[in-house]
């Protein structure tokens, strides 16, 4: 009898260790294929969902819930579940609303699954080298002016936006290796790194540029030189963005386009909002501001967000249409949930944040994933957002549960020194 007892332990904890197995490679699988299908990256999370779940016991996951870092993003869902109650449009939007918050609630199984499992560096090699092969497509595809989808030459998938921001995050991943490389005296490492980096950098400012990355890259360069070299860093740093400023400027069209077509969004927003068809988000983003202040304690409810565009719609052209993003994530938290929703969201980005407090290349990763997703999130919806809200959530809870895994780690070779 005890052996039987003691057999089925032991099958149950050897079809854990397979799930666990499984579960770390359907991961790596998710951030490979993220950043070429959200189709078949939403597959894989399903698949990966049922293997890591029957790994996963009430007090791991109590740990995470437990944390600001994992409990925050529940809160928020949690909140948006709540505000369904006081929509005034039909349950079909309130619930395709809340759809919006749903992958919030994977961050702690992710944060549990990495903070556990030491694969969490497969999964960021496996986005790397996606990315890689995305930049090389990209290229060959704007060199030969190959259009896939009526897409501009150089985006074989989803839009500028989305590649940008891929670029972006491996961009300062690769700089901060480069350097960690170059001060262990590896220059071989160090030069590859960097000129990847520079690779990526070139794709953003003439094939994919967007205009969140304009904001990003300059903050994220001197952040990155702040926490290298300090205020020597911060000096290097601004030489640096106003050299590449300069250079691509003058090397780069499309860039030029990108800069003088916003300008003149702005001018012919100050003259006519019904005119301002390309300045699109500040028609959005003064509508929304009324919307705020006419329900500012807790919103309109989940899902509101048509409904109140459809309400305020007069005129032609863009004021005529009824949205459902207003391309700025605290606004659109502030239509459904009022500033009782935009708390929660700050203070989740603030412990995300926080978790990352410290040094090394795997906490910048992170400082960079949070940072991006914050800056990107004035000008888009990006947690609502499919693709970008995934990013969002896999990378930090990636990163995020490996952090806590370094930290677990630590805290046993700590007090043997200190009992030493």
């Amino acid at each position: 009898m005890a052996d039987a007892v003691k057999g089925s332990r032991t099958g149950r904890a050897f079809d854990r260790a397979v799930l666990q197995r499984y579960a770390d490679w359907l991961a790596v699988a998710v951030a490979v294929t993220l950043p070429w299908s959200t189709s078949i990256s939403q597959i894989l999370i399903v698949l990966w969902l049922v293997a890591l779940i029957p790994t996963l016991d009430v007090a791991v996951v109590r740990r995470e819930l437990q944390s600001p870092a994992g409990a925050l993003p529940v809160l928020l869902w949690l909140v948006a579940l709540v505000g369904m109650l006081w929509a005034n449009g039909p349950w079909t939007e309130r619930l395709v609303g809340l759809g919006g918050f749903h992958k919030l609630l994977v961050i702690p199984l992710l944060l549990a699954q990495f903070r556990r499992s030491g694969r969490g560096w497969m999964v960021l090699y496996g986005f790397l080298a996606s990315c890689c092969v995305l930049l090389i497509t990209s290229y060959a595809g704007w060199g030969l002016s190959i259009r896939i989808g009526g897409k501009d030459p150089g985006m074989p998938v989803k839009d500028y936006i989305a590649q940008s921001s891929e670029f972006l995050i491996c961009i300062f991943a690769l700089l901060a290796f480069a350097f960690e490389s170059g001060r262990a005296r590896r220059w071989i490492l160090a030069a590859a790194a960097a000129l990847l980096a520079l690779l990526f950098l070139a794709n953003i400012l003439t094939i994919s540029t967007g205009r969140t990355a304009l904001v990003v890259v300059p903050l994220l360069l001197l952040l990155l030189g702040f926490r290298l070299l300090g205020w020597k860093g911060v000096v290097a740093a601004s030489v640096a963005a106003a050299t590449i400023a300069a250079i691509a400027w003058t090397a780069s069209p499309f860039l030029r386009g990108r800069i003088e077509g916003t300008l003149a969004d702005m001018r012919g927003y100050q003259a006519s909002e019904e005119q301002a068809h390309s300045a699109i988000r500040l028609v959005l983003w003064t509508k929304a501001f009324g919307f705020v202040a006419a329900a500012p304690l807790a919103g309109h409810g989940t899902g509101s967000i048509r409904d109140q565009y459809r309400a305020a719609a007069t005129g032609a052209g863009t004021t005529a249409k009824a949205f459902n993003n207003p391309h700025n994530q605290i606004l659109a938290v502030a239509i459904q949930l009022g500033m009782l929703g935009v708390a929660v969201l700050m203070a989740m980005w603030v412990a995300h944040l926080a978790l990352f407090r410290g040094g090394g290349l795997l906490a910048w990763i992170g400082v960079v994933i949070v940072l991006q997703n914050i800056v990107s999130s004035l000008f888009n919806s990006h947690l609502s957002d499919s693709f970008h809200g995934w990013l969002y959530v896999f990378g930090f809870g990636v990163v995020g549960g490996m952090m806590l895994r370094e930290r677990t780690r630590a805290r046993p070779q700590a007090k043997a020194a200190g009992a030493s």
